[in-house]
């Protein structure tokens, strides 16, 4: 009776039959590695989000009188309240964190290059509407480090030529954040996933267009390259999904409030601001790059201020994410993987731990000293002068005069050519002296 019903649905509209050529017999390179089981947990990832913001929305009252209390009532009297906004609060750091470790994977692989860069670029529209979507969610439990929050980030709007105070009076709804704003901010937040979900849509028929990359870099060049994704890489992200399961349960169960604020369970008051406004961690590098432009940033030297620190620093903290639109235009290297890179290979490692100081700086003031010498001010001027200059000036140059390690001639030459013994595999071809990477 099943097999009647899905061949008489699909005879109508193939569904089934587009689910097993596009998730079942679809070919994929042999080689590749749990990197490659990220983008799978963030779409878990995105769909447990917008069920429990779902079922959350039907519980919370956008009023500035009643947020906080209704997350409090939600918390505390709504049947398991308490472990769909831990889900919540908790996935929405997971998220970041597996979207970029999925970013800096496609990074040091080289999969933004060539038939890939429009792949690339949806990716990152998916990383910006994102970051839209985590601060309009930040707003909503209206405690103080949410209030304080909105009131710095919006207001950086003020700093655009001409049009900055209209079109910051207009996100507030009048001249101060207020109940309009958290109402925008609530119709946002619910609109945004569905969004994100259209993208990651696009996201993933182009994908399915081009092809995925592999840890070699190099094209698969036939039946002997690939494997169907399903039963082997449905099994292969089951398993990794499985251990960001564990990890997230533990968080969520045992340390819920490890990765939020504290100030963020007193209610919001407009009289009493914070000693320190800090963002979600996942914002930090951003808020570092924001506070190291310094004051009278072009022109303060003759005299005047052309562009002032404030609208430099929303410059450079946008710059930050639309200069990784510009990759794939930036590194024009003909080899793809930085396994056969040895000098992008470094650069690389040195720019995660650039992005890892970057968040660093960001949770502390700008005025708090390291080691009672160096301010962390400069440590973020610094780091935010290294990551624009890796982007900007680095990858062009190793691009032109870096030198390459020869690669393999196909994927099953370099994972089939030898046995354990080291005799040739029957059928496989046999491989030539390659880098060991």
């Amino acid at each position: 009776m099943l097999v009647r019903t899905q061949k008489w649905i699909d005879d109508r509209l193939p569904v089934f039959t587009y689910i097993r050529r596009e998730y079942g017999e679809f070919p994929t390179p042999r080689n590749f590695n749990y990197l490659w089981s990220f983008g799978g947990m963030a779409m878990l990832l995105l769909v447990m989000l917008i069920v429990s913001g779902i079922v959350l929305a039907m519980q919370y009252t956008p009023h500035v009188d009643y947020a906080f209390d209704s997350v409090e009532r939600i918390m505390r009297d709504v049947n398991f309240g308490w472990l769909l906004r831990y889900m919540h609060m908790n996935g929405a750091s997971f998220f970041f964190a597996v979207v970029y470790i999925h970013i800096f994977r496609g990074l040091y692989y080289g999969s933004y290059k060539q038939p890939r860069e429009l792949l690339w670029l949806i990716g990152i529209a998916i990383f910006f509407v994102m970051m839209m979507t985590a601060f309009t969610g930040y707003v909503l439990p209206w405690g103080q480090m949410s209030f304080w929050a909105a009131t710095v980030m919006t207001n950086l709007f003020s700093a655009i030529p001409l049009v900055g105070e209209p079109v910051l009076n207009w996100i507030w709804g009048g001249y101060s954040v207020d109940n309009p704003t958290l109402n925008k901010m609530f119709a946002l937040h619910y609109l945004l996933p569905f969004v994100i979900v259209g993208i990651v849509m696009v996201h993933v028929i182009a994908l399915h267009v081009v092809g995925s990359n592999n840890p070699l870099g190099v094209e698969p060049k036939g039946s002997q390259d690939t494997l169907p994704f399903h039963p082997y890489y449905t099994w292969k992200d089951s398993v990794a999904i499985g251990v960001m399961l564990i990890v997230f349960a533990v968080i969520m169960f045992f340390a819920p409030n490890f990765l939020g604020e504290p100030d963020n369970y007193i209610p919001a008051d407009p009289l009493m601001t914070p000693e320190h406004i800090v963002p979600e961690w996942y914002f930090l590098p951003y808020y570092a790059i924001l506070r190291a432009v310094p004051d009278n940033f072009i022109g303060g030297w003759i005299g005047f201020t052309l562009i002032s620190a404030k609208l430099a620093g929303v410059i450079a903290m946008i710059g930050s994410i639309f200069v990784l639109a510009l990759v794939p235009w930036l590194d024009t290297a003909r080899v793809r993987s930085a396994r056969f890179r040895p000098f992008f290979k470094w650069f690389f490692w040195i720019l995660v731990l650039d992005c890892v100081i970057l968040g660093w700086v960001g949770a502390h003031k700008p005025d708090d000293v390291f080691m009672e010498s160096v301010s962390f001010l400069l440590i973020g001027r610094v780091a935010t002068v290294w990551y624009f200059f890796h982007f900007l000036i680095l990858l062009p140059v190793l691009s032109r005069a870096e030198p390459m390690l020869p690669t393999p001639n196909s994927i099953a030459e370099a994972v089939l050519g030898h046995t354990k013994g080291g005799g040739p595999v029957p059928g496989a071809a046999s491989a030539k002296p390659m880098d060991k990477a």
